[in-house]
């Protein structure tokens, strides 16, 4: 068997392995040199400057690109990095872009510039909903951007239906699949044309080293995220990628831990008092909870729930001691952060309400701690929200 075509949990391990012809290395070298020699005039080799091509981060590429399933792409040296290339890749003056209303900050920040600058059009719609794809075929955006789950309220949207509305007014689709990472779901496989990473969370998987990805179905649109990464100077640098790729050989394992823990947690504090509201796929009662199950290998560690109210959502995240008060995402250690102060923002509080992004949700990624100890941790902060009614500085 081939490494190609062995599962996704061998392909992690293995790759980048062996790549050491020199001196058989089992883990290649990191190749920090900005430059490389030329044999002659007309001798350029396979790299020549570290911004537009280098071994330690082409090894990552090559390793993303065969878990997806696809054609080409680049590292970048963040996750907006990569939807900033992508945008400079697909749009043109006058597009008009379609993204969930409740995406992440940086990405509505991103889209929402562009549109203030003048140079797109952008409309924040629920793609989830029963009438998006009649949205799409009224108004023929030339992007849509999908998040599923969305960040923060883990709403699903229907990849292959979405992306089939988008091809047929010619629109090109791109899938932000930081949540599930390419363990838990491919979007390539359901015809979508870019897979966008934010390498910093699951892939790679320790809080540790900012990056992100972008994977393209064809080998033109590979060559020309590559060209817009390298004419942007926001390609990954080599010892970024080597973290990156050392916390990718352990991502299946990891993935399999969140899981279970997620699963552990939910079923735990499902029915809490304090609890308003709960928001996670793998609940049958979730609306996206079937479509989640069809396109997803699993339901994911992230997680929302609503206590009530931000002095409730004070008492809580001051009374835990395993969950770290943070933004990100998908490291090894659990955290809690309010997506209204936090990861969201940039949002205004009207934009915000909009998208069900309210006062007292709070957004958990669940780590690979004991789920014991998570479940008894987040029990008792819950508990104290209950004693503590909505008084924030309830904690003596």
């Amino acid at each position: 068997m081939s490494e190609t075509n062995a599962k996704a949990a061998t392909q992690v391990v293995r790759a980048g392995l062996g790549a050491d012809k020199q001196f058989n290395a089992v883990v290649a070298p990191i190749y920090l040199s900005t430059t490389y020699g030329f044999n002659g005039l007309e001798g350029r080799g396979q790299f020549d400057y570290s911004r537009s091509g280098n071994p330690t981060r082409q090894q990552l590429i090559n390793a993303l690109v065969g878990l997806e399933g696809g054609a080409g792409g680049d590292a970048t040296s963040t996750g907006m990095g990569a939807a900033g290339a992508l945008a400079h890749r697909v749009l043109r003056q006058g597009d008009l872009v379609f993204a969930p209303h409740d995406c992440y900050g940086g990405t509505w920040r991103l889209f929402t510039a562009l549109a203030d600058s003048g140079f797109i059009e952008v409309a924040f719609i629920d793609l989830s909903a029963a009438d998006a794809q009649a949205l799409i075929a009224a108004r023929h955006p030339k992007l849509v951007w999908v998040e599923t789950p969305s960040n923060p309220l883990l709403r699903i949207t229907d990849i292959a239906a979405v992306t089939e509305a988008a091809h047929a007014v010619n629109a090109v689709v791109a899938v932000d699949n930081t949540f599930m990472s390419p363990i838990l779901q491919r979007p390539l496989d359901f015809g979508v044309d870019y897979v966008v990473y934010s390498t910093t969370k699951y892939i790679s998987g320790h809080s540790d080293v900012v990056g992100g990805a972008i994977i393209a179905a064809t080998v033109e649109d590979a060559e020309q995220v590559h060209w817009w990464c390298n004419t942007l100077g926001v390609t990954a640098s080599p010892f970024d990628s080597y973290l990156t790729m050392r916390g990718l050989r352990t991502m299946a394992a990891r993935m399999a831990l969140h899981n279970s823990n997620a699963e552990k947690l939910v079923a735990a504090v499902s029915g809490h008092p304090a609890i308003k509201a709960l928001y996670w796929p793998g609940l049958v009662s979730h609306p996206g909870h079937e479509l989640a199950a069809k396109q997803q290998r699993s339901f994911g560690a992230m997680l929302s729930i609503d206590v009530g109210s931000f002095a409730a959502a004070t008492t809580l995240c001051a009374a835990l001691k395993l969950f770290t008060l943070a933004e990100s995402l998908g490291g090894v250690e659990s955290l809690i952060c309010s997506p209204a102060t936090m990861t969201h923002a940039a949002m205004p509080a009207a934009v915000q309400a909009a998208a069900g992004i309210t006062p007292g949700l709070l957004r958990l990624s669940i780590g690979i701690e004991d789920s014991a100890d998570l479940i008894a941790d987040l029990g008792a902060g819950l508990d104290q929200v209950v004693a503590c009614g909505n008084r924030a500085a309830c904690l003596g």
